[in-house]
């Protein structure tokens, strides 16, 4: 049931006094895009009569296909705090669709709640609760980016170490007042890493939830004079920043399928499946949950992050990990993804490969409850035990060669994704870095 009509709409943005409202809608690479409209335009908005130039967006259409239309989803307007008093500027995110009214094959919001759809058929709702990291660091003289902070602070550390406590306050603070249910925020690992946390909600608004966040993050940090960044790894010798995805899957009446008292470490016959369907296509499926050149130095031993395809309800090291909770509360988390990835196709990724499992009653083998790590790879082989893709080219390759994936995500979106990361390959690969400058040029 809708949270909003087109007259909630209209009645809000003449009491809150708002005038600008932005359409926004995502890339395949997962960016944010807007169109901005004022509030004599929002009538044409809402009856879905708003185009853009869809040829101008990376990775849509030629331009000789380029007319795209916006179908905003009225549940999720919201007003930015942020902004001023008078005046208020909101949003809607949107839909894309074609001229002739059909979804855009290349819109990732679609693909995801094609996927949704299949789950309803089956009689499943597919609840997500993301965990995203990021690092706030100092700016230049010009406003832009370094990689430069003061703080020395540690995981789960306080003030006067944490430099960046009030930051994160301000943050949260500001997606309460957006909607959001804040469960924890706390200073990670690495200095001047945070995580905040909110609460699952159905695929479809955390994927929404996720872009907002993002969003929120950098703009509070950029009104502090910090710039907020979701790279992966933008320090060498320091832990990179995750965003750990906990999934579950409920009927219709709220009964979580996952769970099970009676079964083995209170896991039900359909958890396995699905963590089987994961652990089958978690390589192809790492060239959308890990898109960057760079998040493939976040995948290394030594930093917490998973390069092996194993699961586990004991220990942190695999893929898969299942926390402690159990009846409504049980879930698998995927460990592996990062926050510069595209959030609806990550989920809808995660939600086809983990039916696959369930629909063919794919078995999943024994958990690895010591730390993989550690282990030798001889004794990684003898387990079975697959290491994940090591750079971009190997996972694209892998995601290329996985037919059921490509199936999920589309021959417009595989054929765009594939050739603009391979172009991002080749362009790293043909790169001088000033590592090799430093290292080779004054030997040889």
């Amino acid at each position: 049931m809708s949270r909003y009509t087109k007259d909630d709409i209209f009645r809000m943005v003449e009491e809150e006094d708002v005038e600008f409202i932005r359409l926004q809608f995502t890339d395949i690479f997962g960016t944010l895009k807007n169109i901005a409209i004022t509030s004599s335009q929002l009538e044409k908005a809402l009856d879905n009569k708003c185009m853009f130039d869809g040829s101008s967006v990376e990775g849509f259409v030629r331009i000789e296909e380029s007319d795209m239309y916006l179908y905003p989803d009225y549940d999720t307007f919201e007003i930015f705090p942020w902004r001023p008093q008078q005046g208020k500027v909101a949003r809607l995110i949107c839909d894309v669709y074609t001229p002739d009214g059909k979804p855009f094959e290349g819109d990732p919001r679609w693909i995801l709640k094609k996927t949704i759809k299949e789950a309803n058929e089956m009689g499943y709702r597919f609840d997500v609760g993301p965990e995203c990291e990021f690092f706030l660091f100092h700016t230049d003289d010009n406003g832009l980016p370094t990689t430069l902070s003061h703080e020395k602070a540690g995981y789960f550390d306080l003030g006067p170490n944490d430099l960046g406590e009030n930051i994160r306050r301000d943050m949260v603070l500001t997606l309460e007042d957006m909607g959001f249910e804040i469960e924890a925020s706390h200073h990670e690992v690495a200095p001047a890493q945070h995580e905040i946390d909110f609460k699952y909600d159905e695929a479809l608004k955390t994927a929404d939830n996720i872009q907002t966040f993002k969003m929120t993050v950098k703009t509070i940090a950029k009104r502090h004079g910090l710039y907020a960044t979701f790279m992966p790894k933008p320090k060498f010798g320091i832990s990179g920043s995750g965003m750990h995805i906990n999934m579950s899957l409920a009927t219709e009446e709220g009964k979580n399928i996952f769970a099970d008292e009676n079964g083995k470490i209170g896991l039900s016959d359909d958890a396995y499946h699905f963590i089987a369907g994961i652990m089958k296509h978690a390589r192809g499926m790492s060239a959308i949950t890990n898109p960057l050149v760079n998040s493939y130095k976040r995948l290394v031993p030594g930093y917490e992050a998973p390069v092996y395809i194993a699961w586990s309800a004991k220990n942190r090291s695999p893929l898969i990990r299942i926390p402690a909770s159990r009846g409504n509360g049980t879930r698998v988390e995927l460990r592996n993804p990062d926050p510069t990835a595209n959030p609806y196709l990550v989920l809808a990724l995660c939600l086809a490969a983990g039916l696959d499992g369930i629909k063919n009653k794919i078995e999943v083998p024994e958990s690895v409850d010591c730390n993989i790590y550690e282990m030798t790879p001889g004794e990684r082989r003898a387990a079975g035990i697959e290491n994940m893709p090591a750079d971009l080219k190997e996972a694209v390759d892998c995601l290329v060669t996985d037919e059921f994936l490509c199936s999920v995500l589309g021959e417009h979106i595989t054929t765009k994704y594939v050739e603009a990361k391979m172009k991002e390959w080749e362009n790293y690969t043909t790169r001088v870095s000033q590592w090799e400058i430093d290292e080779y040029l004054y030997k040889y």
